[in-house]
């Protein structure tokens, strides 16, 4: 499975990547034969692995002061699109229904699903509104964070929230805590939510080529509507290891078209990954763990993307950064992540896979950067709908957030600008 990289710029109706199911020595048979053409008609450029991609509230709202800026600014996301690339969202979870998150008419026809093909049609997708993912839905969690909310007189007995607590031997142990319906909101309750489907729910793991597809579809949804965007922002909590060995960093296919997606005015949200805890044989002391530099996930090495890293819910001053967020510098020195958010034991909407008519609000506590990088979407879209004079200045909006973020004392390396701070952003402009 590859992305061949054409020698030259193609025509705008045709990507600049063509992804081959081959062998390895079919594909040193076409590069071979392409070495013998004439060179100005040339095609292949440079041969890519299509990488294997992974997937990566209530008190965190708190944390980054999403809470503050509802009360102080009515900054509750009216009027911004959210694009989630995931596995999916549960469109029958009551947290999307109060707002309409995903069947608003902004939205209704442009949820795709990029596991059925990756040039869908003007179809919407129905298959992109259900979340088959076996880690209790990683789309839905990931979505719920960033927008939708229980009404306040959800009634209680139809509400479930299951904590996770560390046990004896290092088993996890679930258990059920109270939590007030108010309280379960995502950090721009009244944003839509376009749900990009790259996860097939057989668990699997998606590939690079179903990602580019999805940002791809993102400038081409905006591309048709000049005057304003329907899309302003996606969240991309997935991955993969960056090993600096393979090609410079920051330039694979997947962080180029995060890039090239910025530049045409849309925000991208990246989780940093979760490789940032290693094991290794030291010569003296044998076997030890620790923190590991240079373990930023692409595409959050894309320069400009805003890379997420992980922190504790509710004490990051305390805890600091989480120990497995990835960690800078990238592979070429330049710092990243760029922020941090709430990423340990977070509470996020959970998916089931029967289709009902009505079910209960279940949530969970889930851990990753995967569950810290939608904090930073949800922040931007609260940002965006009370300052929309900054819609399509993403590069505008990094520096804002990171120019009003707060430090938490830890090595800039691990932590970026520091935590992101809805308020300070808000007040700062």
């Amino acid at each position: 499975l590859a992305l061949i990289e054409t020698a030259e710029a193609m025509p705008a109706a045709i990507d600049e990547y063509v992804p081959v199911r081959l062998s390895f020595a079919r594909i040193q048979d076409l590069v071979a034969f392409d070495l013998e053409i004439a060179d100005p008609k040339r095609v292949i450029h440079r041969v890519w692995p299509n990488f294997a991609v992974h997937g990566q509230m209530d008190v965190s709202c708190r944390t980054v002061k999403a809470d503050a800026v509802r009360r102080s600014f009515n900054a509750r996301g009216n009027g911004i699109v959210w694009a989630v690339i995931d596995s999916g969202i549960d469109a029958t979870h009551p947290h999307f229904a109060a707002g309409n998150t995903l069947r608003a008419p902004e939205v209704a026809d442009l949820h795709r699903d990029f596991t059925l093909s990756t040039t869908p049609d003007a179809v919407t997708a129905e298959s992109a509104l259900c979340d088959g993912d076996s880690r209790q839905g990683h789309g839905t969690a990931v979505a719920s964070i960033i927008a939708g909310y229980l009404p306040a007189d959800y009634a209680a007995g139809q509400l479930s929230v299951t904590a996770t607590e560390l046990g004896v031997d290092d088993r996890v142990i679930s258990t059920p805590r109270q939590v007030a319906p108010s309280e379960l909101c995502g950090m721009a309750p009244e944003a839509l939510l376009v749900s990009l489907k790259v996860f097939s729910d057989d668990g699997d793991d998606s590939n690079t080529d179903r990602v580019m597809a999805a940002l791809r579809y993102v400038m081409e949804v905006n591309a048709r509507h000049e005057t304003r965007p329907r899309i302003h922002g996606v969240n991309l909590s997935l991955g993969y290891r960056f090993d600096p060995e393979w090609f410079a960093c920051g330039q694979s296919p997947l962080c180029r078209y995060v890039d090239r997606l910025v530049r045409s005015g849309v925000t991208v949200v990246v989780a940093a990954g979760n490789t940032g805890y290693a094991s290794f044989t030291t010569q003296f002391a044998g076997r030890r763990s620790g923190g590991l530099p240079m373990s930023i996930n692409d595409p959050g090495n894309a320069e400009r993307a805003i890379t997420v890293g992980a922190t504790h819910r509710s004490a990051p001053h305390t805890y600091g950064v989480s120990y497995f967020s990835s960690k800078g510098p990238t592979g070429d020195g330049r710092r990243k992540p760029d922020l941090v958010a709430p990423g340990e034991r977070v509470t996020a909407a959970t998916a089931i896979t029967a289709p009902v008519a009505q079910r209960d609000a279940t949530y969970a506590e889930f851990s990753g950067t995967s569950f810290a990088a939608p904090h930073v979407s949800g922040v931007i879209a609260a940002f965006l709908s009370v300052r929309p004079e900054f819609v399509s200045q993403p590069e505008k909006v990094k520096q804002i957030l990171m120019a009003a973020a707060t430090p938490l004392g830890r090595e800039p390396h691990f932590e970026g600008a520091g935590l992101v701070d809805a308020m300070r952003a808000l007040q700062s402009v």
